[in-house]
């Protein structure tokens, strides 16, 4: 079980950060395996997935440090509107993050210096939610008892 759940830490850590990596297939096989508890299984890949989306709002903060926003031709009056308008709405769109194409949402969540604590607490919903549903969904396919923890 513990091979099981480290793989499954690994696979989604990577696939959370800006390295193209897809950890469903890793999950839904240790699901269907039986090896690890669903609640478990669901727990280490939603932490996983959230740690590895520091790495990417590590690397925003860096860049930005870096002065990013002027290597794009962006002024900084320009770039400090954007950080109003991302702290009012955008910040919202972590909540997207689950979404393997919209990860990148993280990396301007570092950029904007989204509170750490707000990061956390909407990346955090968004990964531990597509956990929940890939589960469920993986669940009622193959026709298993959702809440039962081997197939």
């Amino acid at each position: 079980m513990i091979a099981a759940l480290a793989a499954v830490f690994a696979a989604t850590f990577l696939a959370a950060t800006v390295f193209p990596f897809q950890s469903e297939l890793v999950f839904v096989g240790v699901q269907l395996s039986g090896l690890a508890p669903l609640a478990i299984l669901v727990a280490v890949a939603s932490l996983g997935n959230t740690l590895g989306a520091f790495v990417n709002y590590w690397i925003g903060g860096r860049l930005e440090d870096a002065g990013a926003h002027r290597w794009l031709r962006i002024d900084d009056r320009q770039f400090a509107r954007a950080r109003v308008w991302w702290e009012r709405y955008g910040v919202w769109s972590l909540l997207l993050s689950w979404a393997p194409i919209l990860g990148w949402f993280t990396v301007v969540a570092g950029a904007m210096r989204t509170p750490l604590w707000q990061f956390t607490l909407l990346v955090g919903i968004a990964k531990t939610g597509r956990f929940v549903l890939l589960g469920w969904l993986t669940a009622q396919a193959m026709g298993l008892d959702w809440a039962a923890d081997a197939p």
